[in-house]
């Protein structure tokens, strides 16, 4: 199987994914200098995740309806379609925050399409024995957007402000929806499980969640991933705030985040670049073994070094996890139905992530950081007593929970033998 198509779909959703990025630092310049608040920006996140964490099921059965490769440019549209709304507003100057959020929100609508599209077609691009590398390289889009994007758009904002970097964002949209038009997916064949679950659209729904619930050990990891989704959002969103008040410095701040963005790359290089395949449910759930020792660490640490050590390591086996089940998933999964598994997949991670937005934040402003600083704090020595301290006690209770969970997960035989006990599916791009 020719792999250049898949090469091809990575490299313009890379580019777009920058000048997505682009244009999201771009506006939060914008909104920071205007209003002097967090809270815009705040939910400016919080309506682009709301059309996939109310919808992204039933997203999911039209992904598996309609012609993958159109859904990616249709999606790729919508979202362009978005930028050039926020362009007009901005070139009028009759910009308003609601405009903001309303465009976050098509955006988001169009984007919940574009995740299990891409998830199924690369299933039909790639085999199985190259699956891994193909889903790791995916994986790393994500940190090298993250390094790409915030150094164009501090290097071009003077002088282009932000209507000329909403028009980078277009012009990679434009390129990306060019070249997708132009390339030849199959249409995987119709299976025994996709046929069953036919008919109406709740019919198509329903069958969608009954797979997962006719195979409990793939979707005990499923939610298994949704509570690692949990555990990981709303404490890592503490980084900033954290390493601040730990180390008062905010260059060591800027250099110890930039660890994390080096380790999520080399970890998804290091599966990308691996010669033999592996077996995906003992590698990923190790990762996750060391991911509850890095928090751990990063919760406990109080100087430079071992926070970044910890940062690096925690990011590193993030894409390797993260890339292996996206694998695991589209192997064991009807081609003709990925769309609907992968979609409720990522509506679950969606309902996960701000869950734990929304739960972490108050837990630590209004409980746990002005108790670290009362005199009969009770975990000074596990995280110290100083500010930071309530923060650090999140990170540490996030990976006492992920080692609980993980080392569960291994000693159960049925999620073990998962990659043996279920059949696999293929089918050839042609």
């Amino acid at each position: 199987m020719k792999l250049r198509p898949f090469y091809v779909l990575v490299i313009t959703q890379l580019l777009s994914l920058v000048g997505s990025r682009m244009t999201s630092i771009a506006i939060g310049i914008r909104v920071t200098l205007e209003t002097g608040q967090a809270a815009p920006l705040l939910l400016v996140a919080f309506f682009n995740e709301l059309p996939p964490m109310l919808f992204g099921s039933a997203a999911g059965v039209l992904v598996d309806r309609w012609d993958r490769r159109r859904v990616m440019v249709l999606a790729d549209l919508g979202q362009a379609l978005g930028s050039l709304v926020l362009l007009f507003s901005f070139v009028s100057g009759s910009f308003q925050l609601w405009h903001l959020y309303a465009v976050v929100l098509l955006q988001g609508t169009f984007s919940m399409f574009q995740g299990p599209a891409q998830d199924a077609v690369t299933a039909v691009l790639v085999p199985d024995s190259q699956r891994d590398r193909a889903n790791a390289l995916r994986q790393m889009a994500f940190p090298l957007a993250g390094i790409i994007a915030p150094a164009l758009t501090g290097l071009l904002y003077p002088f282009v402000q932000i209507t000329g970097i909403v028009l980078i964002d277009m012009a990679t949209f434009v390129v990306a929806v060019a070249v997708i038009a132009r390339l030849h997916i199959t249409r995987p064949p119709p299976s025994a499980e996709g046929q069953a679950a036919s008919g109406s659209f709740w019919r198509e729904l329903r069958g969608g969640l009954a797979y997962l619930g006719a195979r409990p050990a793939l979707l005990a990891l499923i939610l298994y991933f949704t509570i690692i989704n949990f555990l990981l959002n709303g404490p890592l969103e503490l980084s900033i705030p954290y390493l601040i008040r730990i180390t008062g410095s905010e260059t060591e701040t800027g250099l110890l985040l930039a660890a994390q963005s080096v380790g999520a790359l080399l970890g998804g290089a290091a599966v990308a670049l691996r010669p033999a395949l592996w077996r995906r449910v003992p590698v990923f759930l190790c990762a996750f073994l060391v991911t509850g020792v890095m928090f751990l660490f990063y919760g406990t640490s109080r100087s430079a070094l071992p926070l970044a050590l910890s940062m690096f390591g925690l990011f590193f086996t993030l894409p390797l996890a993260w890339g292996l089940f996206t694998s695991l998933l589209q192997l064991k999964t009807p081609p003709d139905m990925q769309g609907r598994v992968f979609s409720v997949f990522a509506q679950l991670g969606f309902i996960a992530s701000t869950t734990s937005f929304l739960s972490v934040g108050p837990l630590v402003d209004q409980l746990l950081e002005p108790a670290a600083l009362r005199p009969d704090w009770a975990f000074a020595g596990l995280v110290g007593a100083q500010p930071g301290s309530g923060m650090g006690l999140v990170l540490l209770g996030a990976g006492v929970v992920i080692l609980i969970l993980t080392v569960s997960m291994l000693l159960t035989p049925a999620v073990r033998r998962v990659e043996a006990a279920l059949p696999d599916y293929e089918v050839e791009n042609r």
